[in-house]
């Protein structure tokens, strides 16, 4: 795959373009007006017209028909063409690879799933990654967003020691992947790709995705901790509907918190981590003792943070929800009456199966939109 691959979209270069685009794709097949563009992004009618005719020059917008006007002659409606770009999403986990296309409104247009062996040294994984987006479409890409078990550095896209895997650790995957396929990528924790994504759709403050401002953030009161329990354990935090990294994307190793000193050797080298405790109770198919452990894990995250809710997914929670969603509940109001506080929220993240991957395509799309 060489760089003709890629999209090079002017239009996509303004911040105000952004801020268009976004009303374009939250106006869905009813579109917006001119006019209702200016009022909103509180552009001049002028300045919305020039960059909305450069967004139909592109293939971005299109006419949506005409709508009655209180005055004057009937004002043509544009929405957002979904197909003109999409992005890639990958989610590299420590026995399969999830690839899904995603197009600009966000839809999953294809996905696939396959076995992987992050075990196997970086040029194989990167091998199978870019056979899978080459599969996925030949159509232009505007980029490749990669979600992957950490700690790795958001900001320069490098791996570090991936727990189990000490061999990633120092990988440049970020600038050899994009070599490899010619195109933008951007890399990210796996567990915060899912809050980004949680966050921008809205499921998890029961409502449509992230205020505008402050970066894609909302209130204050727009925040969570998404807990992922699956060949890992891992967190993803929304703090202010903000995802927060931390200044070297460190936030989140909620698995390697110790909770118990004389505990089992973890795969990072440490004695007694969460994510140890919690993976050999399911070893042991005893749910309700893995629920304990992480809900005592979640109840010191809502302590230390003070967070408005707890979603819980991964492919562990997936096939037990019930006894997880029980048993972190149970742990967290347990510890709020005894501080003499309202318990915080502890639900099933309500996300499709390959909401990993779509958060990393999300890591493509979002800035399109100026979120």
């Amino acid at each position: 795959m060489n760089s003709d691959t890629g999209v090079n979209l002017p239009a996509l270069r303004s911040h105000n373009a952004a801020l268009v685009l976004d009303l374009l794709r939250t106006a869905g097949e009813d579109g917006a007006s001119r006019l209702e563009l200016a009022e909103h992004t509180g552009l001049t009618p002028q300045a919305v017209s020039k960059i909305t005719a450069r967004l139909r020059e592109e293939g971005l917008a299109a006419d949506a028909g005409r709508r009655a006007s209180t005055g004057g002659k009937p004002r043509t409606v544009l929405r957002l063409v979904p197909g003109a770009a999409h992005a890639v999403g990958l989610q590299l986990d420590r026995d399969e690879l999830t690839a899904v296309l995603v197009d600009l409104s966000g839809v999953v247009v294809a996905s696939a799933v396959v076995p992987l062996d992050l075990g196997s040294g970086a040029e194989v994984v990167m091998e199978v990654a870019a056979g899978e987006v080459a599969a996925l479409t030949s159509r232009p890409l505007l980029g490749v967003g990669v979600a992957m078990p950490g700690p790795l550095d958001h900001a320069k896209g490098v791996t570090h020691r991936v727990t189990g895997f000490p061999e990633w650790d120092g990988f440049p995957l970020r600038d050899a992947l994009a070599r490899r396929l010619g195109l933008p990528v951007v890399l990210d924790k796996d567990t915060n790709a899912a809050a980004l994504n949680l966050a921008l759709s809205g499921t998890a403050f029961g409502r449509g995705g992230f205020g505008r401002g402050g970066g894609g953030g909302g209130s204050g009161a727009d925040s969570f901790a998404y807990l992922h329990l699956g060949t890992g354990l891992g967190a993803g935090l929304v703090l202010g509907g903000a995802v927060h990294r931390g200044a070297r994307t460190g936030a989140g190793e909620f698995g390697h918190q110790t909770v118990q000193l004389d505990g089992p050797v973890c795969g990072c080298g440490g004695r007694g981590c969460l994510e140890a405790l919690c993976l050999a109770a399911v070893a042991r198919g005893d749910h309700a003792s893995a629920a304990r452990v992480l809900g005592a894990g979640a109840a010191n995250l809502v302590q230390l943070l003070d967070i408005d809710r707890v979603l819980l997914g991964g492919r562990v929670v997936t096939g037990a929800a019930e006894p997880f969603v029980h048993g972190v509940r149970a742990v967290l109001e347990e510890r709020a009456q005894r501080m003499g506080r309202p318990p915080v929220p502890v639900t099933l993240a309500d996300g499709s199966p390959h909401m990993v991957a779509e958060g990393a395509a999300q890591l493509i799309l979002a800035p399109v939109f100026g979120r």
